[in-house]
């Protein structure tokens, strides 16, 4: 039932952090008129963001040390973001797909994919940890 919990807090918070995402990448396409691969990668950092943030909080529960979390998560960006960005330009600009489709598409593989890193690997041991140490403190 917890991991289920966790799992329902994590797609809420990658939902916010979708609505992010696709909100700047309307927002570098449509008014700032940038490429939509620079549109989509630009989003993408700031959804990230956003969403490592808040699931390092509140649903992973993580009193680990954040910079090696964020490192992690990076090392997984590393590999997704450049995959995904050549992936987002090669269906829109060479096959002439719709830009919010192929986004939408690289969210919903970023959502699953990330939720399974983040839970065995950023996190895994320290799931609660942040719990556990303020039951310390009190």
């Amino acid at each position: 039932m917890k991991s289920f919990l966790m799992f329902v807090k994590f797609a809420l918070f990658s939902a916010s952090a979708g609505i992010i995402q696709f909100g700047s990448y309307a927002l570098f396409y449509e008014l700032a008129h940038f490429p939509e691969w620079l549109s989509y990668l630009i989003a993408l950092i700031l959804s990230v963001l956003w969403n490592f943030t808040l699931n390092r909080k509140f649903t992973f529960k993580s009193a680990n040390n954040v910079p090696i979390a964020m490192l992690k998560v990076a090392a997984y960006y590393a590999v997704f973001t450049p995959l995904s960005t050549l992936f987002e330009k090669y269906l829109t600009e060479t096959l002439g797909w719709n830009g919010y489709l192929v986004t939408i598409m690289n969210m919903l593989l970023n959502f699953g994919t990330e939720f399974l890193y983040q839970r065995f690997f950023v996190y895994g041991k320290s799931i609660g940890s942040a719990e556990k140490k303020e039951e310390t403190v009190n």
